[in-house]
């Protein structure tokens, strides 16, 4: 696979391609630039299969670059050295992204599902999703991108009832009765959703607030949502849930 990095520190892109010559050796770094006008040059050049491209780039970003790409016929693996700026987006997107200093491990990882995606030949919704997005300025999103394994569905964040863990996997269960299983973990979704009003009620569940019909005194707690669900409450989060609860009624 044909990659190309873009990063407007010369010494990061060397970095990288020395990274994907010794762990990931069916990758063929063809070029690098650093700038967005050369970047963009080598990408009609040399219609790279991977793309490494750095988020903050000087006054311009690599979202910028993307933009100015009207077919992206790649995958995009992220890389950046600060862990808020864009990831957000980039994680409601089921993006993948590295943090500098890079983890041959999590590189890795990202590489492997980029090859997977390339092979199953579909077409780079996540991109365009993710580019709507932060035009669109929205400061809470929408939408969030659940990835599976023949589809990615583009889900509205109300139209999520609750979240439940299975193992490393998880299940989001909405108001049209789907139910959705994911190969990421709660603590995940609860870092994106949480802000959202999400609660995370227990080890194993999230809920969405807007769904929580009432407060059952049994067992310690208990939730039961406008679907008929009954989601314990654990008692370390018994607090934290109870409170949330009264401060939305306010």
């Amino acid at each position: 696979m044909k990659a190309l990095l873009v990063d407007d520190e010369y010494s990061n892109n060397e970095n990288l391609a020395a990274l994907l010559n010794k762990y990931c050796s069916h990758i063929n770094v063809i070029a690098s630039a650093i700038d967005i006008d050369l970047a963009i040059d080598l990408i009609n050049a040399h219609q790279p299969d991977i793309l490494f491209l750095d988020i903050q780039m000087g006054d311009r970003s690599g979202f910028d670059l993307l933009r100015l790409i009207p077919n992206k016929n790649f995958e995009v693996i992220f890389v950046t050295a600060f862990d808020k700026y864009g990831i957000e987006a980039i994680k409601f997107a089921a993006l993948d992204y590295l943090l500098k200093p890079i983890s041959i491990q999590e590189l890795v990882l990202a590489v492997n599902k980029a090859k997977e995606k390339l092979i199953a030949k579909e077409k780079n919704q996540q991109l365009n999703f993710l580019l709507n997005h932060i035009q669109n300025g929205e400061m809470s999103p929408t939408k969030i991108a659940l990835p599976q394994l023949h589809e990615i569905r583009y889900v509205s964040v109300n139209e999520i009832i609750r979240c439940e863990a299975d193992n490393s996997y998880t299940f989001f269960y909405l108001v049209n009765h789907d139910r959705i299983l994911v190969s990421r973990s709660i603590k995940e979704y609860t870092d994106l959703l949480k802000p959202l009003g999400f609660l995370r009620t227990h080890q194993s569940h999230l809920v969405n607030k807007i769904f929580v019909k009432s407060w059952i005194k049994e067992d310690g707690g208990i939730l039961l949502l406008t679907n008929g669900d009954k989601i314990p409450v654990s008692r370390p989060n018994k607090v934290v849930v109870q409170n949330t609860l009264n401060q939305s009624l306010l």
